[in-house]
């Protein structure tokens, strides 16, 4: 079986993210970087369903040089092959990033045969735009379900679960199809010392992307202003209990 997973290098989660002066970009002067939590447990999920029906696993990702490193990670916990779309830009536009990303898969493609299956994440956690595998799966004519908690393989077919209040969607798809993967549907493996020792040696493939820019222009990026918060405290023992009663009449709760 034949897979490929889309990643993107994005600031570590948790980190204080500053921008730019010109608010055209993420100021990534002290980031760590990683990959998109939800695309994680696309590569975790592909690299299970390589392992149980005897698949290979190839990881696509369009970014600046660095994002070689979350290429490498894919080979620590069990990626297979590797290419690299390198751009300059901090970022690309989401029609653009589809059309390269679509090129790239087509290529690939015409050389190797078509993927079984081409996993996203449900959305990137900085851009969370919910475009970019959407619009690969259309320009590629197949079919695709995001927000998947949930996958089984079968002869031609794939079952994809959402999740929904009270219970799950189930999605039967022929493939080849697109899926777009949430994170929840899996734990994502740590890499192993021999699985990081073979991510040094392995091959990463470097296509220049050639999609022109798409009609969405990205204006400025904005920062709310944090909140600030105070703690009082009401008291302490039995002391208390006076100013805890006139708060909870405060909020309504007590009448």
């Amino acid at each position: 079986m034949r897979l490929l997973v889309c990643v993107k290098r994005v600031p570590a989660p948790g980190a204080r993210i500053n921008i730019t002066a010109d608010e055209q970009a993420v100021d990534s002067a002290h980031l760590g970087f990683t990959t998109s939590p939800h695309e994680e447990c696309a590569l975790e999920e592909a690299v299970q369903i390589a392992e149980a029906h005897e698949g290979q696993v190839t990881v696509l990702t369009l970014g600046p040089a660095e994002a070689e490193e979350q290429l490498r990670y894919a080979a620590s916990v069990g990626g297979n092959h590797f290419v690299l779309l390198p751009i300059t830009e901090v970022d690309w536009d989401a029609q653009r990033t589809a059309a390269a990303l679509t090129q790239a898969i087509s290529d690939l493609e015409e050389a190797e045969g078509p993927f079984d299956l081409v996993l996203f994440g449900n959305e990137s956690a900085d851009a969370g735009g919910f475009q970019v595998g959407v619009r690969v799966a259309h320009a590629l004519g197949r079919p695709i379900v995001n927000g998947i908690k949930g996958i089984d393989v079968a002869e031609g077919t794939v079952t994809a679960r959402r999740e929904i209040d009270g219970g799950f969607e189930v999605y039967e798809i022929p493939t080849p199809a697109v899926l777009g993967i949430k994170e929840g549907i899996n734990l994502p493996r740590y890499p192993t010392m021999k699985g990081r020792l073979a991510s040094k040696k392995a091959v990463i493939e470097a296509t220049e992307p050639t999609a022109e820019p798409g009609g969405q222009k990205r204006r400025r990026l904005h920062r709310p202003e944090e909140a600030a918060s105070t703690t009082v405290i009401l008291g302490e023992g039995p002391e208390a209990a006076p100013a805890v009663v006139d708060l909870l009449e405060e909020l309504g709760v007590l009448s």
